[in-house]
């Protein structure tokens, strides 16, 4: 898991050259779009990505900023030939809604589309070597977040040991399982002395919207980054409140009490053209924390 790029941070309307919730997580051989708000495609051309490397789209809830620009992309992809099959995960309205925009439209699909409809919060698929889950959050509508969670990599062979005890190639898989040498002969060789451990993988929480929610930790706890929205600032902390959002302080309490190493804050109301103040609020609760800036990549720490 390499980051993720901000294509989206803004709040229901576009505002100040900023646009609705998306961002790509970018893995070592695909990508994951997470929420399409209008404009997103737009948003792809502007920053390169590529969008063939696209394999897996993931919708937190049917607001409109979160995904209206998905028909679009969907489309486009049709249009351009797209011929390797894409998942989209979301609610199961959505499926409806895709369904009659495309018969209404008599809209050809070269490619196969296939739904993934959360029914529950938990597991969700695996991907490669990413475990993918969901978990409700506290907003307006149902609204899930999202985990990427990179499993553990086998243990890596040491190439000056293997060599130096004559060991074979065959049994590099078993040594990466964790397994002991056992030669014809009879000897045996401890895994550790072949082997060294491989780094633990990575994980990103998508938090989606929400309002303060301590129930969200267990999910989230330990990650290596999140995503968190930040609506307001915190002297609007009552509204946030009545509209199911989050304010900077309450995020950056949130992200400290899960205990995660990085906090990154979007989805901004469009009462705010200038955002150091959602900087300065929550790096004073929670240090580690960076403005979801369009177009930045945020590499996982």
């Amino acid at each position: 898991m390499l980051g993720v790029t901000i294509l989206g941070n803004n709040s229901a309307v576009p505002a100040f050259d900023r646009h609705p919730t998306s961002q790509v997580l970018t893995m070592p051989n695909r990508k994951f779009l997470i929420d399409c708000g209008e404009g997103t495609q737009i948003q792809l051309i502007r920053y390169k990505i590529r969008r063939s490397r696209i394999s897996h789209i993931f919708i937190s809830h049917l607001h409109g900023d979160h995904y209206f620009g998905l028909v679009g992309l969907l489309n486009s992809f049709a249009l351009l030939g797209r011929q390797q099959a894409l998942y989209v995960v979301g609610p199961p309205a959505l499926q409806e809604v895709l369904e009659l925009q495309f018969r209404l439209a008599d809209t050809q699909m070269p490619y196969a589309l296939h739904f993934h409809p959360i029914k529950a919060p938990g597991y969700l698929m695996t991907v490669d070597n990413v475990k993918i889950t969901c978990f409700k959050t506290d907003h307006r509508i149902e609204c899930f977040g999202f985990v990427f969670k990179e499993q553990k990599n086998p243990r890596r062979i040491n190439p000056e040991a293997v060599k130096t005890h004559h060991i074979h190639h065959s049994w590099f898989e078993a040594l990466q399982q964790g397994n002991d040498y056992e030669g014809p002969d009879g000897r045996v060789i401890k895994n550790e002395l072949l082997t060294t451990e491989a780094p633990n993988g990575k994980t990103y929480a998508f938090c989606a919207d929400t309002r303060y929610d301590e129930t969200l930790i267990p999910y989230i706890e330990g990650a290596d980054m999140i995503y968190h929205e930040t609506t307001y600032l915190e002297n609007f902390k009552e509204q946030a409140v009545k509209r199911f959002h989050a304010t900077t302080k309450q995020a950056a309490t949130l992200a400290k009490k899960a205990n995660v190493k990085k906090l990154l804050v979007g989805h901004f109301s469009s009462r705010y053209d200038v955002l150091d103040a959602f900087e300065k609020e929550t790096r004073d609760v929670f240090p580690n924390t960076d403005l979801a800036l369009e177009g930045v990549c945020y590499l996982m720490p």
